[in-house]
């Protein structure tokens, strides 16, 4: 079965990032057929300067492949290399009704976070309905936020396929209900428009800082805590073990530990998962070239697949 998941170079890639599509896309690279790219016409909705831009994209590919994606596994592109799929964007452009767009709530809660209310931000959902239907994506990893999005995509997909031809496949998302919303340093969802992120390949005070700056209650160090409501133990649930976990819960529930021993704990775990991708980064750093021939390679791959659905909507919709 083939899988469709991207992430976006908007910022440095955190742990939000890793554990709702870094994660899974590359557990399923010896399971499924992965197509997995970096979405830099997306992140141009909040990120206008070229220069970063770029830089992130390469940290993006970089953190990628770190982290264990293998590209003799999986198709892995840039979204720029492949100009085919915004050329399909526009052809589902021309049959979405507006209603299906006004009717998704992340422009609205994009845009009351302070992100200008762009044509391209309005329009997302028809880009990421084109990213799946291209690549004739079967099933698509998404948090409950983007659920939203996906259906966009099936609503498209129906509505082109009754109207002109069978050319697309019709996905399905995959949602894992575990991690469908990674806290933040703040305790809302973790992202990077809130700035509450923990980036997972950060030099080691930021890493430590940013961990410390996580939001708890006034309790005092002799307090008992609730483990249940604290954002600290939300987060280390998600790098640790079930016997750390029940460890570190009896000691929230016995009193004499601080939060900040508590955050201590969640940086040490931090460090166990993720130093083995931080050293593997530091050498992918120094081998560019290498980095940008898998890309490119992927860019290939994609585009063989792409270029015949494209060909059949054009010729569905008259334009061959």
């Amino acid at each position: 079965m083939r899988v469709l998941s991207g992430i976006q170079p908007s910022g440095k890639v955190h742990l939000g990032n890793y554990l709702a599509m870094m994660k899974p896309a590359i557990e399923m690279q010896s399971t499924h057929e992965v197509f997995l790219f970096i979405a830099n016409y997306h992140a141009l909705t909040s990120l206008h300067d070229a220069d970063l831009l770029r830089e992130n994209t390469l940290d993006a590919a970089i953190d990628l492949l770190a982290c264990g994606l293998e590209p003799k596994q999986a198709v892995f592109y840039r979204q720029s290399d492949v100009p085919e799929v915004h050329e399909l964007a526009w052809l589902l452009s021309s049959i979405c009704p507006m209603g299906l767009l006004e009717r998704c709530h992340s422009f609205k809660d994009k845009t009351a976070k302070g992100i200008a209310a762009s044509h391209g931000l309005f329009a997302y959902p028809v880009l990421m309905a084109s990213d799946i239907l291209a690549v004739r994506g079967e099933l698509v990893p998404v948090g409950r936020d983007q659920k939203q999005h996906l259906e966009v995509t099936r609503d498209l997909a129906h509505k082109f396929n009754s109207s002109f031809a069978e050319v697309f496949t019709m996905p399905e998302p995959m949602i894992a209900d575990h991690v469908a919303v990674v806290p933040g340093i703040d305790g809302q969802k973790m992202s990077k428009s809130y700035n509450n992120t923990i980036d997972i390949f950060a030099a080691d005070k930021p890493l430590k800082k940013a961990i410390m700056k996580i939001v708890t209650d006034s309790k005092e160090l002799e307090d008992v805590k609730d483990p249940d409501s604290s954002t600290i133990m939300d987060i280390y649930k998600l790098l640790a073990d079930e016997s750390q976990v029940a460890a570190l819960e009896e000691r929230f529930r016995a009193g004499g530990m601080g939060y900040g021993h508590a955050k201590t704990e969640l940086l040490d775990v931090f460090h166990a998962v993720f130093d083995p991708y931080r050293g593997k980064r530091v050498e992918l750093a120094e081998n560019l070239d290498y980095v940008e021939e898998v890309l490119q390679a992927g860019a290939t791959r994609a585009r063989e697949e792409v270029s015949k659905v494209l060909s059949g909507a054009r010729e569905a919709m008259g334009l061959a």
